[in-house]
């Protein structure tokens, strides 16, 4: 201890009379007037780092573990997976939800964009009038337009100048979902103009010149003026899952179904093609039996840090707040809005509770669940609100908020507050020591010079004592 050590050099630094290190003495006394409080001071920084790390760690664990199972499960290993006969028709993805059993697809037509071309030019460089240029959007049929009145035209102004290539490049900027370009053909360059996929998003392209200018009405396009020029027709995706004929303006499908989602790629007239969903057994088993395992080693370490006698955080409240929420979580409701029969609790996955607060895994049970309702199990490893992550997530976030101040999160907050306090204290106290030690050298240095003013008074003396007593001749 330090105030063993300071006493015995104070012990030490009186020595046998023959002379004091009166500089030594002071920084002596001086520690050990404060050896007491530091000694105590340390102790409590020590305890409390320990404490910060063990609720910091435990924080972390839960973290770690609500995301690793996040990624998990947008990562689609723990879901069904749908997949296709014929890739050539379509690619098939998960949807937001969770899907299941098998479906006939028919693709009779893909969705496309209108395509149509200008006039040739000398090059992209040739100029082409100014004024404005007008998008109509609506139908083509034929020779005939049918506008979309609901849609609002799309002006473009054209500035004086303009070559072919800058009239492309105020298309686009335009932003109207008609993009444009440039190409050279053999007969000279062409303004080419793509529309979006979807039969309504055809459209026509009107031209008004500005006095004086003229050229810009070469631009200009309907169908039953120059048919030859459209090269592409606007129309939409059209085809049949399971029998029933539906339409869709982009080749891209989201959510056709619960947890379906297509991108047409090619056509199957008269040659349907099966989707199915994948059946979630192997995955759900094995992403039970590592979750089990993550959580025992997460209640290890919740055991250790809550231990009564050598437990850092033996009573802390946001250690066992989570220990109590672990406890419960097995039997605790994660899909509030499973129907009945359906699984609703992790323990319906076979997740089950030790007397010790370890887990275990009831495989028997996963496997019933399993087989009673796959498409339960499914939809419980989904991203949203409810479900095996959502409730972990929960779990993490609740454990790592400093607002509740029963909560790991809160702990390491206070446990730092507390730490800075005291190192605070320590520097206060450091201080107090080092000016108690100047003024104590101060003190004994001038006690010192007494000292050995004294000493010389008394040598003067005992010199013409002995020059008295000495023997005369």
């Amino acid at each position: 201890m330090t105030t063993t050590s300071a006493t015995s050099s104070i012990v030490a630094s009186l020595g046998g009379g023959s002379g004091i290190d009166m500089a030594g003495l002071a920084t002596s006394l001086a520690e050990a007037s404060f050896a007491a409080r530091k000694d105590r001071l340390t102790t409590r920084s020590d305890t409390l780092e320990r404490q910060i790390s063990a609720a910091s760690n435990l924080k972390s664990m839960i973290l770690q573990l609500a995301s690793s199972v996040g990624d998990r499960v947008r990562s689609g290993d723990v879901s069904t997976q749908p997949s296709i006969a014929n890739s050539a028709v379509a690619s098939v993805s998960r949807g937001v939800a969770s899907g299941s059993g098998s479906y006939s697809l028919e693709v009779t037509q893909l969705a496309a964009g209108q395509t149509l071309t200008g006039p040739a030019y000398a090059a992209g460089t040739a100029p082409t009038g100014s004024g404005t240029l007008t998008l109509r959007f609506g139908t083509i049929s034929g020779s005939t337009f049918a506008e979309d009145t609901a849609r609002s035209p799309a002006a473009i102004t054209i500035p004086s100048g303009a070559t072919l290539a800058q009239v492309a490049g105020a298309i686009n900027a335009a932003n109207t979902g008609v993009s444009a370009y440039v190409a050279q053909g053999a007969d000279g360059a062409h303004l080419m103009l793509k529309g979006s996929e979807g039969s309504a998003n055809g459209f026509i392209l009107e031209a008004s010149e500005t006095p004086g200018e003229k050229g810009l009405a070469a631009l200009a396009w309907t169908p039953a003026a120059a048919p030859e020029r459209l090269k592409a027709t606007a129309q939409s995706a059209e085809f049949k899952l399971d029998g029933l004929a539906m339409t869709s303006a982009s080749n891209k499908i989201s959510d056709l179904v619960p947890g379906l989602s297509l991108a047409l790629t090619g056509t199957n007239a008269g040659a349907p093609t099966t989707i199915r969903f994948s059946e979630p057994t192997a995955a759900a088993t094995s992403f039970m039996q590592d979750l089990t395992s993550a959580l025992n080693e997460l209640a290890a370490e919740l055991g250790k840090g809550v231990d009564p006698r050598t437990g850092d955080l033996a009573r802390d409240s946001g250690a066992r707040t989570l220990r109590r929420t672990m406890s419960q979580l097995a039997g605790s409701t994660i899909m509030p809005g499973a129907a009945p029969g359906q699984p609703a609790t992790l323990a319906d996955l076979g997740l089950a509770t030790n007397r010790d607060g370890t887990f275990r895994l009831d495989t028997a049970r996963l496997s019933a669940t399993l087989k009673a309702s796959p498409e339960g199990v499914a939809a419980m490893f989904t991203t949203g609100i409810r479900g095996v992550y959502a409730s972990l997530d929960r779990i993490a976030r609740s454990a790592a908020s400093t607002l509740d101040p029963g909560s790991l999160g809160a702990s390491v907050a206070r446990y730092s507050s507390q730490q800075a306090r005291i190192s605070e204290d320590q520097t206060r106290l450091t201080e107090a020591q080092e000016k108690l030690r100047s003024t104590l050298t101060a003190r004994f240095a001038q006690t010192d010079t007494r000292v050995g003013a004294s000493r010389s008074t008394l040598s003067f003396l005992q010199n013409q004592i002995d020059a008295w007593n000495a023997p005369r001749n």
